[in-house]
């Protein structure tokens, strides 16, 4: 009998065992999946002409697709808390590469930008990484600093300073696009954080001054915005990419034109298998399947914020910071892209999470999601020091 009720404890116990989210875990995979297709699908006519070989960026988009999994599953296996102490030291290292790609023979200059570093077959950008570093200092500072948020210094300032930095060396690359992004992600997590409104909206409008300021006093940015607001006024010259995005769209309809058929992949769209993967996945498989992508990246911010609840309720402070700050980026980030895509915002030069080509944004994506995964496994009880 006695063994009977171990034999039913130990069940029990295991029904209870918390599981990793599914509706994350799903949409991370359908991401996964739909970015290989995609990619390949964006890239093999580019591929065959320039590389001389048809599936070089499929191979390399699956490497790092597989890589990420690797990396996702590895911090799926850790504890928040060493993330929460790691969070300075991972803020100083993102500013030290983010300095490092500067430097002449090191960073890699790409069509005007230096924003790589090469490592022999494969290049890092730290900018990608830093977005990460920061949602993990942010979160971590939210905590220590919780009793005096509402003090306008130790609230608000402090971190300004911080994005104010990063800011700068972002701008020197320049990488206008993952300042945007920083920028939105870690005032949304000081709001939600707890500071005063009134500090809020005062550095939001010094924030959104700045950016008015850095896009009139540079031709190149200004030219963005203009060709943005009327992309047909100059459509083979400022407008030539985004006419070409909402071409393929157009040609997209309800179900696209089949999978493959795509023509603005030809040669017309430029970045088709990187920032504009979107309006190529638009053309081929229609404003179905444009509206299942908004659904699943809608998924993980829903995911992201009750997450967060979860994390809250069970006393996990720095957690529940964390989640929110995570989907913020990789929501924020998602709908960013897609609204370049669909003309809605300047173009930005900023890739779709999991979807879109990069190495170094499907790491940080599935690094992210795994500990995203993680936060929910601890909101619910899961301890991997006791299995």
């Amino acid at each position: 009998m006695m063994a009977a009720v171990m034999t039913g404890d130990v069940r029990a116990a295991g029904r209870a065992r918390p599981a990793w989210d599914p509706w994350l875990l799903g949409s991370t995979f359908v991401l996964l999946a739909t970015g290989v297709i995609m990619v390949y699908s964006a890239s093999v006519a580019y591929a065959d002409r320039e590389m001389n070989n048809s599936v070089y960026f499929l191979i390399r988009h699956a490497s790092s697709a597989i890589l990420g999994l690797a990396l996702m599953a590895f911090t799926m296996r850790t504890r928040v808390r060493w993330w929460e102490k790691a969070g300075p030291y991972l803020l100083l290292i993102g500013i030290v590469a983010l300095s490092v790609v500067l430097l002449p023979g090191i960073g890699a200059h790409v069509n005007g930008s230096s924003r790589w570093i090469r490592l022999g077959i494969f290049n890092v950008q730290p900018s990608e990484f830093m977005k990460l570093f920061a949602v993990v200092y942010v979160a971590g500072y939210l905590v220590r600093k919780q009793e005096a948020l509402r003090n306008f210094t130790q609230g608000i300032v402090m971190v300004s300073l911080v994005v104010a930095v990063i800011g700068a060396l972002l701008l020197m690359e320049p990488d206008l696009g993952s300042l945007v992004v920083i920028t939105v992600t870690v005032f949304a997590m000081l709001f939600l954080g707890g500071v005063r409104f009134w500090h809020f909206m005062m550095v939001l409008g010094a924030g959104v001054g700045s950016m008015v300021l850095l896009t009139i006093v540079s031709p190149y940015r200004m030219a963005r915005a203009t060709s943005f607001m009327d992309p047909f006024a100059d459509p083979f010259n400022t407008g030539f990419q985004l006419v070409q995005a909402l071409i393929a769209f157009g040609r997209g309809e309800w179900f696209g034109v089949g999978l493959g058929a795509s023509v603005q992949k030809l040669f017309y769209l430029p970045a088709a298998h990187t920032d504009f993967v979107f309006a190529v996945m638009a053309e081929e498989l229609g404003l179905l399947a444009v509206l299942g992508m908004m659904v699943v990246f809608g998924i993980v911010l829903v995911r992201a914020f009750a997450i967060a609840r979860q994390a809250e309720a069970a006393g996990q402070i720095y957690g529940a910071r964390l989640a929110q700050g995570i989907g913020l980026l990789l929501g924020g980030q998602g709908m960013i892209n897609m609204g370049v895509n669909m003309g809605l915002l300047p173009t930005k030069g900023l890739t779709l999470p999991f979807v879109s080509y990069g190495g170094s944004s499907m790491l940080v994506s599935c690094i992210a999601m795994g500990l995203l995964l993680l936060i929910g496994r601890e909101a619910r009880g899961g301890n991997w020091g006791n299995q």
